[in-house]
């Protein structure tokens, strides 16, 4: 089991540095390509949230966001 939330955080990471990426490189991101990377996190905050329940799934996500992206 913690190998597979290890595994989802690192996947969060990974979209949210593409984001922080996405905002640095590029004045005109693609809205598409920014929206694919959200439902993305939100693939990955469903399945944390299967693991882990509501609150600490959000929890992750919202800090791995603010860590990574802003």
């Amino acid at each position: 089991m913690t190998s597979e939330i290890a595994r989802i955080r690192q996947q969060i990471e990974l979209e949210c540095t593409a984001l922080q990426n996405l905002a640095l490189f590029s004045q005109t991101s693609s809205h598409d390509i920014i929206s694919a990377k959200f439902r993305s996190l939100d693939t990955y905050h469903q399945e944390l949230r299967a693991i882990v329940g509501e609150q600490e799934a959000t929890s992750t996500i919202v800090s791995i966001y603010n860590e990574k992206v802003q």
